[in-house]
């Protein structure tokens, strides 16, 4: 909010003076719009901790604030997370040579912010599920 009164040439003084009673008031609350964000976000797109954190640096919160709202994610369900969202795109790539879906599935899950790490193992979990074999996965699974 700083940001767009500054954008709008209003004196800093009287900036200061809105959002100080603004923030009194409760009109103005970073945590609570942090929190709000990762749970909608998390929920609703299915975005993990890095990405959610990212957004939010974005939008001007401090990263105190951050680092509070992502660390509410619990780990399980950013990793289910993570399942629901392979699961989901899996039938998409049926027909498609193994190391390609791979690719696919793992940038999909990094795009989203999830770590190349978790991103491999959920989609090498999806596809031994389905039959592929290990040794049909790119190296990366090694």
């Amino acid at each position: 909010m700083a940001e767009a009164l500054r954008k709008r040439e209003v004196p800093e003084e009287a900036a200061e003076a809105v959002l100080e009673r603004f923030s009194e008031v409760g009109l103005i609350d970073d945590e609570a719009f942090a929190a709000a964000w990762v749970s909608s976000r998390h929920h609703g797109r299915g975005l993990a901790r890095r990405a959610l954190a990212q957004e939010l640096r974005h939008r001007g919160v401090d990263e105190e604030t951050v680092k509070d709202a992502v660390e509410q994610l619990d780990p399980d369900q950013e990793v289910e997370t993570a399942r629901t969202l392979v699961t989901r795109k899996l039938a998409a790539t049926r027909g498609v040579e193994p190391k390609a879906r791979t690719r696919r599935l793992v940038g999909m899950l990094a795009r989203k912010g999830y770590s190349p790490g978790l991103a491999f193992r959920v989609v090498r979990e999806a596809l031994e599920a389905e039959g592929v074999e290990a040794e049909d996965l790119p190296e990366e699974f090694g």
